[in-house]
């Protein structure tokens, strides 16, 4: 289970839900449904981590949540 904060929106240029991370630059997926876009993002997140990793990157921890003025 990742604990990253996701933000959810419907695109109508795009005809479906966009999951992104805004913790994990240019960590994001889509889907034609709200489920379907959560469930790829899973996907994406996961494989953002392990390519960070492999890269000796850092991995940002989790915040918490956003605060948006």
């Amino acid at each position: 289970m990742f604990k990253h904060a996701l933000i959810i929106y419907w695109s109508a240029e795009d005809n479906a839900f966009i999951a992104e991370v805004p913790e994990l630059p240019g960590c994001a997926a889509d889907g034609a449904s709200y489920a379907d876009a959560v469930k790829n993002v899973e996907v994406v997140i996961s494989e953002w981590i392990q390519t960070a990793r492999e890269l000796g990157r850092d991995i940002p921890e989790p915040k918490g949540r956003l605060l948006f003025a």
